[in-house]
């Protein structure tokens, strides 16, 4: 290419100038404009964590299965009153109280931030299936043991959802159960007593 022979041809040109000129050329090769066109706008999110607001019937229960059964770690949660949860559109005048788990060690967790309102009597959305309803239709966790999950979730007597857990390929497999609500959680990970 005869732009690379002329930028590299320069001698005695300032690193700035020499970078500058490269980004020139590479911003007009049709195949680098995308990436030219990304980088100028920088990241559109300040973090990676993922946080999920959970409604639940029983929130001991929903804990029990999230924090004993699942693995999470409960962290502190919080609490919101009422009028300035109402004025942000999240509740029809309630006080939120929310249970916080992470699914690891560190600042960088995403979080599942759980919470229940006795009073709502709310509406349960049809679970049969993920297509049953619209929106978010189920939750997955990555773990490190997916024995180690099994061995907890069948001493808590949860049942496993179709024939899984099914193989991925290599020792990963895929295990789908339903939390205290109905909702799916899907685990993937690896097999650890099959590969021993």
């Amino acid at each position: 290419m005869q732009y690379w022979a002329m930028i590299f041809s320069l001698k005695r040109v300032s690193k700035g100038i020499l970078r500058l000129a490269l980004m020139v050329v590479l911003c007009a090769c049709p195949e680098s404009r995308i990436l030219c066109q990304e980088s100028s706008t920088g990241p559109v999110f300040s973090s990676p964590v993922l946080d999920l607001g959970m409604v639940v019937q029983d929130l001991d229960a929903s804990a029990a299965f999230y924090g004993k059964v699942l693995g999470c770690k409960e962290v502190k949660g919080f609490s919101v009153a009422s009028p300035f949860a109402t004025s942000i559109g999240l509740v029809d005048h309630m006080d939120v109280t929310a249970r916080v788990f992470l699914l690891g060690e560190g600042e960088k967790q995403s979080r599942i931030k759980m919470m229940s309102f006795p009073k709502a009597k709310a509406a349960k959305s049809d679970q049969r299936f993920i297509h049953s309803t619209l929106g978010f239709s189920y939750l997955t966790l990555h773990v490190m043991n997916l024995d180690a999950s099994m061995k907890r979730l069948k001493a808590a007597k949860i049942p496993f959802e179709g024939e899984t857990p099914v193989a991925l390929g290599g020792n990963n497999a895929l295990l789908v159960v339903r939390d205290p609500d109905g909702n799916f959680v899907e685990l993937i990970g690896p097999r650890r007593s099959a590969a021993e």
